[in-house]
């Protein structure tokens, strides 16, 4: 069988004679639809002809011959069904024109089209450059999926016909054009499994973003174009001659990789294009409906060229998340050229170039019914996930939003699986909370740890293909801010801010309700305006951060209300607190009555109250013997006096440091990090989260613990009011047996 790299050609001159188009979009119809309403799709020509008639293209050609083109890429190239391409037909008519409206669409052609019509409306291109619009597209793109997911591959087919006549706009339009397609449209025909749209999409990208790369890459494939050619059919000959030896029915076709993925291997691999090995690939398609005859020929293949152990793939067993489904191979051809090879049956073939348009099924009666639009259980389960990512978003900004996207729909995925064996399918550099809120929200809420291959792991524990995964929970465990750095996947980010927001605004509340209550008790007045100014005065960026600190207790309400209602008398300065070095008495007088958590020893004013933080690398709590470091701009920074940090710059920063001791008031949660080491036996992490929570009921903040032959070592963050606390908790974990060592941690 020769090899020949397939370039389309189309001798038709479209836009000259409409009915000539009608004739020929009517004829991609008949080909590859089943028993399209050929009146319909005429209605729908006429119409836009007739509403278009007037407008022109950049290129000068009549607009309409866009429409068709776009027509003829759902047709042809995806292909969907006759709704759609009248769809096509009439996606610009309310966008580009006033006097017609969805109604209209809806009285000519009926609901359905109107539907789909007023989605790909409502997604219109972008005219603005920043990411921040994008991302708006981008929501708006997966929004759509609620109502019909022909919106989104109508709008793909939409930018695929723009791209390739983007030669005829300014180049600052190009470029914006191009980045949003490659950021977006091109992800979203990856993920529905849209192959050869999605390399055409990345390729056109490229070429308007670094023409002077594209046109090299291009320019040195041409040059060994005949050379390529011609190893390929030698590399085909001896494994065709094989395969119909042993009566197999094969397709062999043979392809360079595209220019966007080879520069990209260029860029990772820091290599010229002379010396990437895999420029090319094979594909053997077989005509068969036995999925164990792709195995066969991959062992006939074998024999004849040694393959690449580690570049072996198969997507059969299981498949990609979009349908795709075929064995991958990088064998050693002649001269020690790497080839690879795609082995796949016809069917498997069908849906990787077609995607989740090969799995169209549409009925009338069912045309709402989701699985009957995708006719795919997982792309209907991405759907579904897409849809609850969005609606726990919560306020993220969108730059984050448009990256977790891009995580969701581009990155390599791995496969892992539940302790009963059933398979989750995650991005690659997932961790343990990423797969416990792929299970549920609720694991994902209360997970205090995870066994990996029955191995207790570190929740910051990279999984990795195969790996079997069980989620330990307790249901005293809540998110913490620290989870944020533990997940990638914006399921996961998505949940976690949800609980975070939502704690804090009941914080906030909390602390609003304190605030109010003391006002009125006081019976004083307050100037809005006023009272901002004076919070800002404080180190408070606004009221919601004020009420939050009155609300978690890092503000004490005497101290705070005194020295507001001092400084809002009538002719009282409000001072900003210095950014210089701040001396000691600065402290007190700008941050008087903040809260009265610790004082300094010996000082007249012992009762006054400091504004200080609790040191993170020793986390203080009341009991611990405790020392002061003055900062800069954020008050005093309270340390354990045994901390290595305090002992290791002593002398340097002796004069800035000072003799603190516990308030008699000092109250509330105080973090506390324990370190554990122990036997790893089945049941432990249980028991240890058991026996922080026994004692006064406990809360947990995090558990992060790494397991390496038959031994375990974990810190275990909890919450406590003091060293006593702390104390009981300690003797609780002592108890357990095969325990080793507990010790308070520092970060």
């Amino acid at each position: 069988m020769a090899y020949k790299e397939t370039i389309p050609v189309s001798n038709h001159r479209i836009g000259e004679n409409p009915e000539a188009d009608l004739a020929l979009l009517l004829a991609d119809c008949r080909a590859n639809l089943p028993k399209p309403d050929e009146n319909l799709i005429s209605k729908a020509f006429h119409f836009c002809v007739k509403v278009h008639e007037k407008d022109r293209r950049a290129s000068g050609e009549p607009y309409y011959v866009h429409l068709l083109e776009v027509a003829r890429i759902v047709a042809r190239e995806i292909p969907l069904d006759d709704v759609s391409v009248a769809a096509a037909l009439l996606h610009d008519i309310v966008e580009d024109h006033a006097n017609y409206s969805i109604k209209d669409i809806r009285a000519e052609f009926g609901q359905t089209i109107a539907t789909i019509v007023d989605g790909v409306t409502k997604i219109t291109d972008i005219s603005k450059s920043k990411e921040i619009k994008q991302a708006e597209s981008y929501l708006k793109l997966v929004l759509s999926l609620v109502k019909d997911v022909r919106v989104i591959l109508l709008k793909v087919a939409d930018r695929l016909h723009n791209m390739r006549t983007l030669d005829h706009l300014l180049p600052h339009q190009q470029a914006r054009i191009a980045r949003e397609t490659l950021d977006i449209f091109a992800p979203f025909a990856h993920r529905f499994g849209l192959g050869n749209i999605k390399w055409e999409l990345e390729d056109l990208a490229f070429k308007f973003l670094n023409r002077e790369q594209y046109d090299s890459i291009k320019k040195q494939l041409n040059s060994s174009r005949k050379d390529r050619e011609l190893y390929i059919q030698k590399f085909i000959s001896p494994i065709l001659q094989k395969l119909q030896s042993y009566s197999l029915k094969v397709e062999i076709s043979g392809r360079p990789k595209h220019i966007h993925s080879i520069y990209h291997k260029m860029i990772s691999r820091e290599k010229t294009i002379e010396d990437i090995y895999d420029l090319f690939a094979i594909r053997i398609i077989l005509d068969t409906e036995d999925k164990n005859d792709c195995f066969i020929v991959y062992g006939l293949v074998s024999e004849i060229y040694t393959p690449v152990p580690e570049r072996f793939k198969d997507y059969i067993s299981i498949p990609k998340k979009n349908g795709y489904q075929s064995l991958h191979t990088t064998v050693i051809g002649e001269d020690g050229k790497r080839v690879e090879v795609q082995i796949r049956t016809k069917n498997m073939h069908e849906i990787a170039e077609k995607g989740v348009a090969a799995h169209f099924k549409y009925k009338a009666e069912t045309l709402n019914d989701e699985s009957a639009i995708f006719g795919n259980k997982d792309l209907e389960e991405w759907a579904n996930n897409m849809r609850d990512v969005l609606e726990n978003s919560g306020h993220e900004a969108i730059p984050e939003l448009l990256e977790s996207f891009k995580i969701t729909l581009y990155q390599n995925e791995i496969h892992i699986f539940t302790p009963k064996g059933e398979l989750r399918n995650l991005p690659l550099g997932a961790m343990p909370l990423d797969f416990a809120f792929a299970i549920h929200s609720q694991v994902g809420n209360h997970c205090i740890g995870a066994k990996v291959n029955g191995k207790i792991v570190p929740l910051d524990y990279k999984l990795e293909n195969g790996d079997s995964v069980e989620i330990l929970t307790s249901k005293n465990q809540n998110p913490n801010r620290d989870w944020e750095r533990l997940v990638i996947t914006h399921k996961a980010k998505a949940h976690i801010r949800r609980y975070l927001n939502e704690e804090k605004r009941k914080r906030q509340q909390e602390g609003k309700e304190i605030w109010e209550k003391k006002v009125k008790k006081n019976d004083l007045h307050i100037n809005e305006d006023g009272l901002e100014k004076v919070l800002q005065s404080l180190k408070f960026e606004n009221k919601g951060e004020f009420y939050y600190a009155l609300g978690i207790g890092t503000a004490n309400i005497e101290g705070v209300f005194d020295l507001i209602r001092e400084k809002m008398k009538p002719g009282a300065p409000i001072n900003e607190v210095a950014t210089a070095e701040i001396s000691f008495e600065s402290i007190l007088s700008t941050s008087r009555g903040n809260t009265t958590g610790v004082y300094v020893i010996g000082n007249a004013q012992n009762t006054a109250a400091l504004l200080y933080n609790y040191a993170k690398c020793c986390n203080p709590v009341p009991g611990d013997q405790i020392v002061g470091v003055v900062t800069t701009g954020s008050g005093i920074k309270v340390h354990r006096k045994a901390c290595k940090n305090i002992k290791e710059l002593q002398n340097k920063i002796h004069a800035r440091l000072m003799e603190l001791e516990w308030s008699a008031s000092s109250q509330g949660d105080f973090i506390a990090a324990i370190r554990i080491t122990g036997d790893d036996r089945s049941g432990m992490l249980n028991e240890i989260t058991n026996a922080v929570v026994s004692y006064n009921n406990t809360s947990i903040r995090s558990v992060n613990i790494h397991a390496m032959e038959s031994v375990f070592e974990g810190i275990v963050t909890v919450f406590v009011k003091n060293t006593e606390h702390l104390s009981r908790i300690f003797d609780k974990l002592k108890k357990i047996k095969g325990i080793k060592s507990i010790e308070r941690f520092e970060g």
